[in-house]
């Protein structure tokens, strides 16, 4: 059999090739451009298709268009709303390139009557516009994928960014003399982005999806992907990727809320859209197939998160959404938004209703609206090979909602070339090449270089980066004036092996502090890239604040040694650590750990407990030994990864944490004997019009016997910062517990308040209210009043004579009304506590101010 496999494979092999020529001839293949035949501009979003079919697509932003069948057909058919009709003769069976110019239909405005010369009051009642609007609502669920029992398809995807609006003054500055050959310039200066563009990122993915109603399963299979990839030692490309996909994500219209950026806008066929949003008939086609009605809409309050724009539905009977454009008012309360456009169509499937099959998301960012450099950006979605109720095998809906194939990124530009379903133009098709080149300039390199200090604050050195430079220097009262410097080795030096360290001192307490650690990557990949898969050693001899948390922001920031109150209960740690964390495609990860932890009381801080004979006694050290296990999932997370840590984007998928920690007493000297659990469950709620509201439940149980330091020291922000998860009005270790249950409620209206009032609308200020409340106490065992033997909870410490407490049947609450959008990033929060305002130090009023970069 083995002598006659290579004679088989070479009979197999010309078999194929002539089956494949076969087809390739018995294939009917149109390209070619639309136009606008007065204004001779092409025109996107034409439909073609061959005549007399379902098959066909939509033109892209250039007028461009391709479409194929094996069936025996011999015209097209080309139609927009508002032009004429037109068809073309084709040959049957052979490629061919047909261009077309489409002429306005002027016969569409005949109906129009003028009644008066007096302005009418919009109403709701007796409106055809609003009656068409709810046939179109009502029909919803039926006119959806969702609504087929299976559906499959292939997705195209591109997006690109640019630096929008540049001058030529700009593009010849001195700093651009070797970059030239990375500007672009469109012919049109009035279009989207202006005349001249500087290509920054462009991505492209091919892509099989399933979906099945029962059971519920979405899957995507990206089949071959291509980005524009920097230097990872100042760019994380994975995060770049997932900042813009969550920028520029899918427009679903059949949505009650359409997510844009951070925020939602109302769809215009929303349930609730006749109450924010005036409809009107403006036009109708009854010389296309089926009959259509162009709908347009605009917001009542043009500052609220609404769109504009408008619709075509089918008067077929299943009033569904053929085409669709949508715009946003320039008066929205949307930051950073100079330009936004989204242009969807949708093609007939075989029982008559529609999919969608194109849609063109264009968004130009920029401070001032009116003029001057921006950010212009573009994702454009192409679906094609609709196939509906034919299921799959099981397995093809099972697993990961996403999954990569192994060879993405391995697609050569033949392939491109054949799979785009649209031809790339010579200045997109450039953009990977020039990208590349651009990296190999030593003059970039020194600009990625500063910009690196300042956005990210290190300073590269190749195979290692010396910083972060806001931790170089800090102050506290107990040690005084400190000095600190550090760094950690890059991806350069290798890609298993990390290793991080800083030295500090401290010129009130005369000590040096110290940091060291080495990380072993088992993926082969930077321990800073998603997914993670690493084992970290590390030690510390350092201080820090008992029941301090901090998100995003090392504990030596320069900017948190202004704090308020009493400030001097402290703590020297000596930490060594073993951790193992392993991460997985679907967002699920666990991390398991050693943690040998000795801790000494620093600054006005004292741990002492009663001897049998009644004297006191002061304890220098306490030492605990601890094994602990996490689990963490946070289905379809996104974030942006800096070069210290994760910043979450938002969205309305919740996170689950669950913590154990066990302590052992014996083992490396551990001291005492107890277990740990922690839940945490975080999400974002949206609430359309009325804004989102950010909620964080977490409850904790100790079981064992232990001092006081080893509770829960609930987190206290003795900062002037507002701090989403911390009590903003507590002190530091002021209580502890070792039962509790929290909650934290973070409502952003979005300004809909303030938008109805004329002299803040045009600040465009959103009002936000938060509260947190807290729930705890401590079991008889482990109250030092009940055994003398334990560390006494500490009381009067300091000039403001500040202790540590715990809660009774009264919860801690605190409670702020804030102001947001601040020059576009600033919140500034009053914030009243509420309860146990008789503890010693206890604030019930302050400021807090919180910088936020925000859409």
């Amino acid at each position: 059999m083995k002598v006659f496999a290579p004679y088989f494979n070479k009979v197999l092999f010309t078999v194929l090739v002539l089956l494949s020529s076969f087809t390739v001839f018995a294939q009917t293949k149109v390209s070619g451009v639309v136009t606008d035949a007065k204004t001779k501009q092409p025109m996107p979003y034409v439909t073609v298709t061959f005549a007399g079919t379902t098959i066909g697509a939509g033109t892209n932003a250039e007028g461009r268009y391709t479409i194929l069948t094996t069936q025996d057909v011999k015209q097209i058919q080309v139609s927009f709303v508002g032009f004429r009709t037109a068809v073309r003769n084709i040959t049957p069976n052979q490629e061919q390139t047909i261009n077309v110019a489409l002429s306005e239909d002027n016969r569409n405005l005949s109906e129009v009557f003028v009644k008066s010369a007096k302005k009418k009051k919009y109403s709701n009642k007796n409106n055809p516009a609003v009656e068409l609007i709810r046939k179109v609502i009502a029909h919803k669920a039926q006119n959806q994928v969702e609504n087929y029992d299976y559906a499959q398809y292939k997705q195209y995807e591109r997006m690109n960014v640019s630096l929008s609006n540049l001058s030529e003054k700009f593009k010849n500055k001195k700093i651009f003399k070797n970059y030239q050959f990375l500007f672009r310039e469109q012919a049109d200066s009035t279009a989207m982005g202006g005349k001249i563009l500087l290509p920054v990122y462009q991505e492209e993915k091919m892509s099989d999806n399933y979906y099945r109603k029962a059971p519920y399963a979405k899957k995507q299979v990206i089949t071959a992907s291509k980005q524009v990839k920097y230097d990872e030692n100042f760019v994380d490309n994975n995060g770049l990727k997932s900042y813009f996909d969550r920028m520029y994500q899918d427009i679903n219209i059949y949505d009650n809320n359409v997510s844009l950026l951070s925020n939602q806008l109302l769809s215009p066929i929303s349930d609730s859209a006749p109450t924010f949003y005036k409809f009107f008939i403006t036009d109708t086609l009854k010389d296309v197939t089926p009959n259509l009605i162009e709908l347009s809409f605009t917001p009542r309050n043009t500052t609220n998160m609404l769109f504009e724009g408008r619709i075509y539905i089918t008067m077929d009977g299943n009033y569904a959404v053929q085409n669709a454009f949508l715009t946003v008012n320039r008066n929205i309360n949307l930051n950073f938004v100079r330009k936004m456009q989204a242009n969807l169509s949708f093609e007939k499937n075989p029982d008559g209703r529609f999919h969608l099959s194109q849609s063109d998301l264009k968004i130009e960012f920029a401070i001032n609206k009116e003029k001057g450099g921006g950010m212009y950006g573009e994702r454009l979605v192409n679906i094609s090979n609709f196939v509906l109720n034919q299921p799959l095998e099981k397995k093809t809906y099972e697993g990961p909602s996403q999954v990569v194939a192994l060879n993405a990124e391995e697609k050569n530009d033949a392939y491109w070339q054949e799979a785009r379903p649209d031809t790339l133009d010579a200045a997109s098709a450039s953009i990977y090449k020039n990208i590349d080149s651009l990296q190999t300039i030593p003059s970039f390199k020194k600009t990625m270089d500063i910009a690196t200090l300042v956005l990210a604050g290190y300073k590269n050195f190749g195979k290692f980066e010396l910083g972060p430079a806001n931790t170089f220097y800090s102050f506290n009262p107990v040690e005084g004036f400190r000095l600190r410097v550090g760094g950690r080795t890059t991806p350069e030096l290798s890609k298993r092996y990390y290793f991080e360290t800083y030295g500090a001192y401290g010129f009130r307490d005369e000590k040096f502090k110290y940091f060291l650690s080495s990380t072993y990557s088992l993926n082969n990949k930077s321990i800073y890239s998603f997914p993670q898969n690493y084992i970290r050693a590390s030690f510390q001899h350092d201080t820090k604040i008992p029941g301090q948390e901090l998100q995003f922001v090392q504990e030596s920031n320069f900017l948190l040694s202004f704090k308020r109150g009493v400030n001097d209960i402290w703590l020297y740690n000596d930490i060594f650590r073993l951790d193992y964390v392993k991460e997985y495609s679907n967002h699920f990860s666990y991390s398991l750990g050693f943690k040998k932890w000795d801790q000494t009381p620093a600054g006005a801080l004292l741990y002492q407990n009663l001897l049998p004979n009644g004297d006191l006694n002061n304890v220098n050290r306490l030492k605990t030994t601890e094994l602990s296990a996490q689990l963490r999932w946070a289905p379809h997370e996104r974030f942006y990864q800096g070069k210290l840590y994760r910043v979450p984007i938002p969205d309305k998928y919740p996170i689950f944490t669950l913590n154990y920690t066990q302590g052992i007493a014996g083992f490396f000297g551990g001291q005492y004997n107890y277990q740990n659990v922690v839940g945490n469950i975080s999400k974002r709620f949206y609430f359309s019009q009325l804004g989102y509201t950010d909620v964080t439940t977490e409850g904790g149980y100790l079981f064992g016997k232990v001092p006081f330091p080893l509770l829960d020291i609930h987190h206290a922000n003795q900062t002037y910062a507002f701090q989403l998860q911390s009590y903003n009005l507590m002190n530091f270790q002021e209580f502890v517990s070792d039962h509790y249950a929290s909650i934290f409620v973070d409502h952003n209206f979005n300004g809909f308040f303030f938008n109805k009032v004329p002299l803040l609308k045009k600040l465009k200020l959103r009002e936000i209210i938060d509260v947190k409340a807290l729930w705890g106490g401590i079991r008889s065992e482990n109250n030092p009043a009940n055994d003398p033997s334990l560390l006494r909870f500490p009381t009067n410490i300091g000039e403001g004579g500040v202790g540590t407490y715990t809660l009774g049947s009264t919860p801690y609450v605190e409670g702020s009304v804030g102001v947001g959008n601040i020059f576009k990033l600033l919140r500034v929060d009053l914030v009243k506590r509420f309860t146990y305002l008789d503890n010693p130090g206890a604030p019930e009023w302050g400021i807090r101010f919180f910088v936020k970069f925000d859409f």
